[in-house]
């Protein structure tokens, strides 16, 4: 596959800084956008048959649904200091959100969806937090939209990545919908998006994305968004520099299930002690 289908910038509505299209990354199911608002300005439209989640990267806004709830959201500056807030909307939602800071920087992602779930504002308290891995390897995980959290397809999920250390490691993949001898979901069919932000300027990660037969082998300086249609999909953050990424995920179940790379799979039995750095934000 071509590397222009792993790193894109492309740009449709003129507040977005990022945004992706489906046919525009070569994936079926996922639309990622990014903007920043000035106060005063607002997002606002219809969810029609899409279920959407927006999550608030810095910055306030007032947050309308259905022109009935109306709630103020939001407390940190920027990724790096504090946890998010988060709107989750089910299909044929009105809303509106309106930016009451200087600049409001807002990512989110839609996709298509079946059933209707309760619309909900996501706080800080909402969000389980988890260091996962180990040594070098170790990383937060903010989860936002969960496995199991009430929607079609959408799981959502921050990451923080201490400098020099390694993310989405061992290399896994969730590509194929497999299920055991008991139907029981082993893996997942997902579409994901990485959406980077680097705490310092001039800071980057570099990420691989692979699959088994090598037709898909790449390595790419990871800035701003990477796409993940297939394959095994592995980070490290360039030393000196912490990286956030925000994960936005949709296919075949809301799941996590994934597959980790035969050949590294050992390591999930290795890891030592945990970094003391994380957890990063709280």
């Amino acid at each position: 596959m071509a590397k222009k289908h792993l790193l894109i910038k492309p740009n449709y509505r003129q507040s977005d800084y990022q945004a992706v299209k489906p046919e525009k990354g070569g994936l079926e199911y996922l639309n990622f956008s990014a903007m920043k608002l000035k106060n005063g300005e607002y997002i606002s439209g219809n969810t029609n048959n899409h279920e959407y989640v927006f999550v608030l990267l810095g910055g306030t806004v007032k947050v309308k649904i259905e022109g009935e709830v109306e709630e103020i959201i939001g407390d940190r500056q920027n990724v790096f200091k504090g946890m998010p807030y988060a709107v989750y909307l089910s299909l044929n939602t009105y809303y509106t959100l309106t930016s009451l800071s200087d600049e409001t920087d807002i990512a989110y992602g839609h996709c298509e969806a079946v059933n209707k779930f309760p619309n909900k504002i996501i706080k800080p308290g909402n969000i389980d937090v988890e260091i996962r891995g180990g040594g070098n390897a170790t990383r937060q995980i903010n989860n936002i939209v969960p496995p199991g959290f009430q929607c079609d397809r959408l799981v959502v999920v921050e990451v923080y990545t201490p400098s020099g250390n390694w993310s989405s490691y061992p290399p896994h993949k969730h590509d194929e919908h497999k299920t055991d001898a008991d139907g029981n979901l082993i893996e997942a069919d997902l579409e994901e998006t990485y959406f980077y932000k680097i705490d310092k300027p001039g800071g980057y990660a570099i990420q691989q994305v692979y699959n088994n037969d090598r037709s898909l082998d790449e390595v790419v300086i990871a800035k701003d968004i990477v796409l993940v249609p297939e394959g095994y999909h592995p980070v490290v953050a360039a030393y000196g520099y912490n990286v956030y990424y925000l994960n936005f995920l949709a296919g075949s179940a809301q799941s996590l299930k994934a597959s980790f790379d035969p050949k590294h799979n050992w390591i999930n039995n290795n890891w030592s002690e945990k970094d003391t750095r994380l957890p990063m934000v709280k």
